[in-house]
């Protein structure tokens, strides 16, 4: 059994909620995007750890097919807030539904979980809260300083929602909890929006972006879209160059992976020559670091490529 059905068979125990859309047909998957079941020592040690300290992970909530390279070398993203997510996004294995309340200690657990998986960089990721006033984004900030704070020698990465129902305070807080990478994942092309994403717009995302910079110029900025979705190569030139427009720092591209016979179809499995592609493209257009694969995830190699952007930085700006 492959890493994303396994994870995707407990996903429908434990979240029957999500059946809710049509079926829709799972295509074959080509040889280049298959990955094996995790069994490691690692992996084991990486999950007790997440057990031990009740946290919830993207990787096993969003069943990615990196779960089991990714945590053999301890690397988890935390998904904080909760597992259920406000809103239904077609693509995504996150349950929707009404969460539960903050949990005030959890900054703290994932602070202590950081330190026994002996981190240099973490990236902490979290469901969309529109019931919540500023879209947690102090509870995001709290959990910043908490992992500093246990973890002084950590680079942080956040993945944070988009906060479409706040005020504009609500970025302004995690950006003062500084964050060494604020990243934002515009997901996919404008025009898949309201079949992809409902209950997002595609131009307040790149907004949300674009102020990054403006109350921090040197906090790096980075974005993903998933590709495979029923976009072309045009829309996605485009977005790259919405992107740089907005100044983001760091692009990633993946491919599409249907969780479910419920999720929004995979158009098509886009070739590895066609990822290459679209990375050259991106760098002449300016980008410091682009990570443009079929198994690409915001998080994979982050630490790795965290470091390869700082040095891009360096070497052209002469700061890091």
């Amino acid at each position: 059994m492959t890493t994303s059905s396994r994870d995707n068979s407990d996903r429908a125990q434990r979240h029957p909620e999500k059946a809710h859309r049509p079926d829709t047909p799972l295509l074959k998957k080509p040889d280049w995007i298959r990955v094996k079941a995790p069994s490691s020592e690692g992996y084991q040690k990486t999950r007790a750890i997440m057990r031990e300290n009740r946290l919830v992970t993207v990787c096993e909530e969003a069943g990615c097919p990196n779960v089991g390279e990714c945590w053999s070398q301890g690397h988890a993203t935390m998904m904080i807030m909760g597992e259920i997510c406000t809103r239904g996004c077609t693509f995504c294995n996150v349950a929707t539904g009404r969460p539960d309340a903050l949990d005030a200690f959890e900054p703290a657990r994932v602070a202590v979980a950081v330190e026994k998986l002996g981190l240099n960089h973490v990236v902490i990721t979290s469901v969309d809260r529109d019931d919540l006033a500023d879209g947690g984004a102090e509870h995001i900030a709290q959990t910043i300083r908490a992992v500093r704070r246990k973890n002084p020698g950590t680079t942080i990465e956040v993945l944070t929602p988009d906060f479409l129902r706040c005020g504009p305070d609500a970025l302004e807080v995690v950006v003062a909890a500084k964050p060494d990478v604020f990243n934002h994942n515009l997901e996919t092309v404008p025009g898949l929006y309201p079949e992809v994403r409902p209950g997002a717009r595609y131009f307040h995302s790149l907004r949300l972006l674009q102020r990054v910079k403006e109350l921090d110029p040197t906090m790096f900025t980075k974005s993903g879209i998933m590709v495979g979705l029923g976009e072309d190569r045009q829309a996605v030139t485009q977005v790259m160059d919405d992107m740089r427009a907005a100044d983001v720092d760091f692009l990633t591209i993946g491919q599409y992976l249907q969780p479910t016979p419920k999720h929004h179809a995979v158009n098509r499995f886009v070739t590895p020559d066609e990822f290459a592609a679209y990375e050259k493209a991106a760098f002449g257009k300016g980008f410091l670091m682009v990570s443009a694969t079929p198994l690409t995830r915001s998080s994979y190699h982050a630490g790795s490529d965290f470091a390869r952007l700082r040095s891009a930085r360096l070497a052209k700006f002469g700061q890091a």
